[in-house]
């Protein structure tokens, strides 16, 4: 699981490692993320099978850590919502409606943080790529009217697969805890995950190779 991360802020590493133009306004997006936060996500606009070549092939929004579906009744859901079980995804309420209409996004991170109990106590260890390059890990997007408000709520999850036999994730979590570990995309993957059709999704839910990544 994953309920704190570093999101990539820099526009230019934004534009480098995720292809996207003209950036939007992100003042309200946080460096430390917590669930119910707001950080970047990257999605295909909706007008990108329009044709127009004025469309650029994906955009970063601002959105809230934790998926919101059509019928939450208040921003709160996020911080229950912000990580989907790949076993689990297509049935549960919260994100099947999002998986169904291969609402896929990437979710760009400098690094994520994850609690090391080995020693008895929590101690929060940073996991980053070995190349230090920004993660780009596989969610699911949503969109959500708050009541009484006059535009809609941007929201997000990530992906995530079972770790206990990740070399790297399996140290992490309590000790009788299931081993979890959020679902980070190659980069030549990008744009498959992006265009995958709901019945190919499952294919990207693997783990990432444990000497791609590195803890600190």
């Amino acid at each position: 699981m994953c309920a704190r991360y570093h999101s990539v802020l820099d526009a230019a590493r934004l534009q480098q490692f995720f292809r996207v133009k003209g950036l939007p306004d992100l003042m309200a997006a946080q460096a430390e993320v917590f669930p119910g936060g707001m950080a970047p996500f990257i999605r295909r606009p909706p007008e990108h099978s329009s044709g127009d070549e004025a469309v650029p092939a994906q955009e970063v929004l601002a959105g809230l850590f934790g998926l919101l579906p059509h019928w939450a009744k208040d921003e709160k859901l996020a911080r229950s919502t912000y990580n989907a079980r790949s076993e689990t995804v297509t049935d549960k309420p919260a994100f099947r409606d999002a998986w169904n209409r291969r609402q896929h996004c990437i979710i760009p991170a400098e690094a994520i943080c994850e609690p090391d109990w080995r020693s008895g106590r929590n101690v929060w260890t940073r996991i980053r790529r070995a190349d230090e390059k920004p993660l780009g890990i596989a969610g699911l997007w949503s969109s959500w009217r708050p009541p009484g408000a006059a535009r809609n709520l941007h929201s997000f999850t990530m992906l995530t697969v079972n770790a206990d036999t990740h070399p790297l994730m399996c140290r992490f979590q309590r000790p009788d805890d299931e081993k979890r570990m959020v679902v980070i995309l190659r980069e030549e993957d990008y744009d498959a995950w992006l265009d995958a059709p709901a019945q190919r999704s499952m294919d990207f839910m693997r783990q990432c190779g444990p000497a791609e990544m590195v803890s600190e």
